[in-house]
């Protein structure tokens, strides 16, 4: 009988394994993905009593207790991606209503600093912010840059939130400049904070990165610019919290898909390493 668990459980391990060469060669048609899914959940979770079954509760030698805490460890890391997989997605949808492609966010924390930079320098004059880059066009993806108000100059409007959608130019519009004394607050807190924060939206002790703070940082600044300035403020608060935004999703994808480096190199060491065991069992 516990040669008969044994197999069980290590052909339930090596079963579980199979997802990731499925994974990688998708064009298989070998069942479906969810089926795939299920089985590498359930008999991976099922493997750990067969082989406790096998060993008879005991770890035994080095090389068992090795594999024991092996499996153990792998199938407590597949359970807690599991879990992870179940509540980030929700998790996701609550907190980043604007969620876009992973792989397009350092292409959407660009755009969103160069609108920031037109909008300012639509108030403040020219700032030397803006250079000459070739925008390009974004295969695939969406952003969900929203229309800037007509106090801004000419920027991109928003993006249908579809997948595939591209962003349109709006054409040009009046700038409303502001004269050097009435737009300081603004360009200092531009410089200083807003557009390190658009830069390096991951850094640490930044203000902007905590929405409360964020808004009471721009309802300051608004108490000390002029009235037809208020529009492009506010531009610059929705870029900032799309930012923080995508921010957030990069955390959340890294929680997603981190706990990978722990499942995957153990699973391969357990299957390795059980197939030792298994050769030197049935030789010795």
């Amino acid at each position: 009988m516990g040669l008969i668990f044994g197999i069980l459980g290590f052909a339930f391990m090596i079963f579980a394994a199979l997802l990731g060469a499925r994974k990688r060669v998708p064009t298989w048609r070998l069942g479906r993905a969810q089926a795939w899914m299920r089985g590498h959940l359930w008999l991976g979770l099922l493997s750990l009593p067969l082989i406790l079954f096998h060993g008879g509760f005991h770890f035994g030698g080095t090389l068992t207790s090795v594999l024991m805490w092996l499996l153990i460890i792998t199938v407590a890391s597949g359970l807690f991606g599991a879990a992870l997989q179940n509540y980030v997605p929700r998790m996701m949808t609550a907190e980043v209503p604007l969620e876009t492609i992973y792989a397009e966010i350092g292409n959407v924390q660009r755009l969103l600093r160069k609108e920031a930079d037109r909008a300012v320098e639509s108030v403040c004059g020219k700032m030397e912010l803006i250079r000459n880059e070739a925008q390009g066009q974004r295969a695939g993806g969406f952003t969900a840059l929203r229309p800037i108000s007509a106090a801004a100059a000419p920027l991109r409007t928003s993006a249908a939130i579809s997948a595939g959608a591209s962003a349109a130019v709006t054409p040009a519009v009046e700038a409303i400049l502001l004269s050097e004394a009435d737009g300081e607050p603004l360009k200092r807190f531009y410089l200083e904070e807003l557009r390190p924060f658009l830069e390096r939206p991951g850094r640490r002790r930044q203000r902007l990165g905590d929405p409360d703070k964020a808004k009471l940082a721009f309802a300051g600044l608004k108490t000390l610019l002029p009235a037809p300035a208020h529009g492009t403020l506010g531009d610059l608060e929705e870029i900032c919290d799309e930012a923080r935004q995508l921010q957030q999703q990069e955390r959340l994808h890294r929680w997603l898909h981190g706990w990978l480096l722990v499942h995957v190199p153990l699973s391969v060491a357990l299957i390795a390493l059980g197939a030792v065991h298994t050769v030197m069992a049935l030789k010795y």
